[in-house]
């Protein structure tokens, strides 16, 4: 045996651990080579929907950079940067290098997402999802969750008449959750009311 034939055999054996691993919980941005901005929408996107899937922890691949000018890769830069953002926003708890061409992200608790946007400093705001023209277009189940959602963030804070803050209160965490359900997620209020309930066990 050669040793580039080790090598490739090496290879395949770390890449079937880490198919074991995250099994499917990995993005792969090399392989459709994205621009910066491109790879960073789609990272920012993908690792939303995967904290609200309760993930844990996922895989990024951005590529080396071998064939980037100066050998650096925008979209790996890119990634970083982002990684930080969502760090302070909450999606991300912290995120570590795997490979020079991927990172391990943890994902942060739906609580932490929630709570974040009373501490971030960002100046650019987070990316706010469409939302229905009233909180009357969502069924009367997951008007309640919301509610009862929105009721113990109140609490948490210390509110004591809650009514006139909780319709907005309502809308906030109803954008925040729903920015990360995919547009391709088969029953999306469903998917809602699901991430609305592990935000709820959270607080207790």
């Amino acid at each position: 045996m050669t040793a580039k034939d080790r090598r490739g055999g090496l290879s395949n054996l770390w890449h079937a651990f880490d198919e074991a691993r995250f099994n499917g919980r990995t993005l792969n941005l090399r392989e459709s080579l994205p621009t910066a901005a491109e790879a960073s929408r789609r990272a920012e996107s993908w690792l939303r929907e995967q904290q609200v899937a309760a993930a844990g922890e996922v895989l990024v691949v951005t590529g080396r950079g071998n064939n980037s000018e100066g050998g650096v890769s925008p979209v790996r830069e890119a990634v970083i940067r982002l990684l930080h953002l969502l760090r302070r926003r909450g999606v991300v708890s912290g995120h570590a290098e795997h490979t020079a061409g991927s990172f391990v992200v943890q994902l942060a608790s739906m609580q932490a997402l929630i709570d974040a946007p009373k501490r971030s400093r960002d100046t650019a705001p987070a990316p706010k999802p469409a939302a229905p023209p009233s909180l009357d277009a969502l069924s009367e189940d997951t008007r309640t969750l919301l509610r009862d959602l929105a009721e113990r963030i109140l609490e948490s804070l210390g509110v004591q008449d809650k009514d006139p803050f909780m319709r907005d209160e309502m809308l906030r965490q109803f954008g925040l959750l729903a920015a990360g359900i995919g547009a391709d997620t088969p029953d999306r209020e469903a998917a809602l009311q699901a991430a609305i309930r592990r935000t709820l066990d959270e607080y207790e």
